[in-house]
């Protein structure tokens, strides 16, 4: 069984090399590589990280190997997965509840860090019962798009 671990941050450098070992995993460049695109991008696709990796020129990576490291943090709680409607995995550095703006346009999510509209969403569903299933969490998205202001 996967202990997971919650952040109310997203684990510096120093920290991701600490939770690597601890769980047994060698701190390899391209695990290095990958977090600090994360910690760049916050909600990221594996093309993304990818792409970021390869422009900063920190690791030679592959696509396919950057899902695969993206994927096994995420199994260990090190970060939190999502399946977007335009059907892409994308990853969160931020492993605490919270809600996600999801930008259907853009297809980008931007966190919502409103610990009581959390709680309250909690206090209001968790005790709800749907018969033949048992609630285990909440993982909200809010779909959205960007809206031009207009001039006064």
């Amino acid at each position: 069984m996967l202990k997971m671990e919650k952040n109310n941050r997203s684990l510096d450098l120093e920290e991701f090399r600490y939770s690597l070992r601890k769980y047994g995993l060698k701190v390899t460049p391209q695990r290095i590589a990958v977090h600090k695109a994360m910690l760049n991008l916050v909600h990221a696709s594996a093309d993304m990280v990818t792409s970021w990796i390869l422009n900063e020129g920190e690791a030679n990576v592959t696509v396919a190997s950057v899902y695969n490291i993206l994927t096994q943090l995420s199994m260990l709680g090190i970060y939190k997965h999502r399946l977007s409607s335009n059907n892409k995995m994308y990853f969160d550095v931020i492993t605490t509840d919270h809600l996600h703006l999801y930008d259907t346009l853009n297809h980008s999510y931007v966190d919502v860090m409103d610990d009581l509209l959390y709680k309250e969403l909690e206090r209001k569903i968790l005790p709800r019962r749907f018969k033949g299933y048992k609630i285990d969490g909440l993982d909200i998205q809010i779909l959205a798009h960007p809206v031009s202001r207009g001039k006064k």
